[in-house]
């Protein structure tokens, strides 16, 4: 990767940010209203021109799904359970201190519960990976929040089938539908609904650049999450790092896919020069290293900065999905950070563990959203409920005050709403 010294941080965060080519909305924004206007024929021939698959019937049937648990191990089954609870705990916790509030204010009473949206569509991955454990992502925050209907979309192949495993990590979900669809037309086919398959109140899960193009498109019509890939991390390190781990590490994000966003920053030029080393030496004997290599070498990079407050502003204005902290003392600098999606402290809470078993959501925000939101959880599934009732007497004590409101914004008509019920 390119090791650049970094003086002026705003400057660097603002032109190193990778961009999504104009043409990529473009073709997005075609498939949107190719599938708006001609529903489930639409979405078939762009499966085939995507993925190669001539699909006759979009829906995974109970025949398909009997037909992939005998293709996955119980060492398989057994690892997607473990996922699953022990996301389970983070969100049923969280879950737990979501309470009915209720406020009394001199005759008015203001009631706030927190209930469930009735529907999610929820996208997995596929293409160059399979992405079972995203089910898990996606899925069991949903179910723990109390979503009655949950449906899953992803990639077939080009023999239009599904990847076994995310099959069953599905039926084990819990979810009650699955399609054998992908890209913009997946989302397409969730935000506007077609013959074959429901719209939803809200769509959710990690994709490419097409995905999240989609997905921010679709935004006006239907909720979204957030906007969740490509895949980005940040890896923050000093000179006691060690720099086969972060090597590890930025490979383990790169593979994904080649338009991945994976960088370290430091203080330290001999640690730069050590993992650009562990680098060279690892790329070329892993699995993967085609992809790894192209991404590293169009987005990646190692910035050095003289002072560990501009380490941190950097971090900052990146705001990446995943931040690692890899430093003397990473609680200290975790404290001063406030954009990343999620944060990973010392050599021993890698990324790649994130992804799959520590009971965090890998479904995190990119493109600089971790500025104003955290992971997928329990709460993107529920909304505040509001209700209030008045009295008579309350709209009395409080009406003139309406009065010199409503006539200070010029809506006289609000102010007769309220009059005519006191005389």
């Amino acid at each position: 990767m390119k090791i650049i010294q970094v003086t002026n941080v705003e400057k660097f965060a603002s032109e190193i940010i990778p961009k999504q080519p104009q043409k990529n909305k473009k073709i997005v924004e075609s498939i949107l209203k190719k599938v708006q206007k001609d529903g489930d024929s639409a979405i078939r021939k762009f499966e085939k021109k995507f993925s190669g698959a001539k699909l006759t019937t979009l829906r995974i049937s109970q025949k398909e799904k009997d037909s992939a648990y005998s293709k996955v191990s119980s060492k398989e089954i057994t690892a997607i359970k473990l996922a699953k609870k022990r996301l389970e705990k983070t969100e049923y916790k969280l879950k737990s201190i979501l309470k009915q509030i209720t406020i009394n204010n001199e005759g008015i009473k203001i009631s706030k519960t927190f209930v469930p949206i009735t529907s999610a569509g929820c996208y997995i991955p596929g293409g160059l990976a399979k992405y079972p454990s995203s089910v898990i992502m996606s899925v069991i925050p949903a179910k723990v929040a109390g979503v009655k209907k949950i449906i899953i979309t992803s990639p077939p192949n080009s023999s239009g089938k599904l990847d076994p495993l995310t099959i069953v990590a599905a039926d084990i979900c819990g979810v009650d539908e699955i399609y054998k669809i992908g890209g913009a037309q997946a989302i397409a086919a969730l935000a506007y609904g077609t013959k074959s398959i429901p719209k939803v109140e809200k769509i959710v899960g990690p994709g490419g650049a097409f995905v999240t193009a989609a997905k921010s498109m679709v935004s006006n019509n239907t909720s979204i999450d957030m906007l969740a890939g490509p895949t980005e991390l940040g890896i923050i390190a000093d000179n006691s790092a060690n720099p086969k781990f972060v090597a590890l590490d930025l490979i383990s994000q790169a593979e994904h896919s080649n338009d991945t966003f994976c960088y370290l920053i430091t203080n330290s030029e001999k640690l730069a020069k050590s993992v650009n080393q562990k680098l060279e030496e690892m790329v070329g004997k892993i699995q993967r290293s085609e992809i790894v290599r192209k991404s590293l070498k169009q987005n990646g990079f190692i910035a050095v900065c003289k002072k560990t407050q501009d380490v941190m502003q950097l971090a900052n204005e990146l705001a990446p999905e995943h931040l690692q902290i890899m430093t003397k003392n990473p609680q200290k600098i975790a404290s001063k950070l406030t954009s990343p999606g999620l944060v990973l402290l010392g050599d021993q809470s890698p990324s790649s563990a994130s992804d799959y078993m520590l009971g965090s959501n890998h479904i995190l925000p990119t493109n600089g959203f971790g500025k104003t939101r955290g992971s997928l959880s329990v709460l993107d599934f529920m909304k505040i409920s509001t209700q209030v009732t008045s009295t008579r007497a309350s709209l009395s004590k409080i009406s003139k005050y309406l009065d010199i409101f409503t006539k200070a914004e010029g809506l006289p008509n609000h102010f007769e709403a309220v009059r005519g019920r006191l005389e």
